[in-house]
């Protein structure tokens, strides 16, 4: 498999944070954006932003920034097309995304989705957080896409689909489970308190 692209999510309005950009919020002296981008640029071929609003605010991170690419904040499943559509112009076959609240995903992220789209006709996969009781849960903004597959999303987005796992699911996504101890790797900062327990996840590792 060509080596895919990366795409950061950052497009939604971060409403339980005040709005603004979660990703520029500050984790032990660097953003989160930073982190996220240190995490997944050694595992992919080029890393893309997607951001709505004025892409001039990210200037400093070097980053491509693109918008979605239908109308009206559809949420991460519109970011993921827009990673398509960019992907393409590039000349990519494949995307990785993570999102931009998300600073400790798996440094093994990609080729763990790679090894789990293998033998499938259009690869397509989600990670997930296996529990301690055995139980999965899929972590949807991770996920490797194709670039074959972006009609097919478009179709589906403008007809009011928004469910990133109900349009996996029509695709047979495969899975790629990652330990959630000792914490989960996927743990998203959504609110100040998330942020707080973050920093002390930084705390406790260093």
């Amino acid at each position: 498999m060509k080596q895919p692209l990366g795409v950061i999510l950052a497009g939604g309005l971060a409403r339980r944070m005040g709005g603004g950009d979660k990703g520029r919020l500050v984790l032990q002296g660097q953003s989160m954006m930073s982190r996220v981008v240190e995490r997944l640029a050694p595992q992919v071929a080029q890393v893309g932003l997607n951001a709505n609003g004025d892409p001039d605010r990210f200037e400093d991170l070097g980053l491509p920034v693109f918008a979605d690419s239908v109308d009206g904040y559809a949420g991460p499943l519109a970011g993921v097309l827009a990673g398509l559509d960019w992907a393409c112009a590039q000349g990519g076959e494949y995307i990785v995304t993570v999102a931009a609240d998300t600073p400790f995903f798996p440094c093994d992220l990609v080729p763990q989705l790679i090894l789990a789209s293998e033998g499938m006709t259009v690869p397509l996969a989600l990670a997930a957080t296996k529990e301690p009781n055995g139980v999965s849960m899929r972590q949807p903004t991770f996920g490797l896409w194709p670039v074959a597959l972006r009609e097919d999303l478009r179709g589906h987005l403008q007809n009011g689909l928004r469910k990133i796992v109900q349009w996996t699911e029509m695709h047979g996504a495969g899975q790629a489970a990652f330990s959630s101890t000792p914490f989960d790797p996927f743990f998203n900062v959504n609110t100040p308190q998330d942020l707080e327990t973050a920093s002390a996840l930084l705390k406790d590792r260093a």
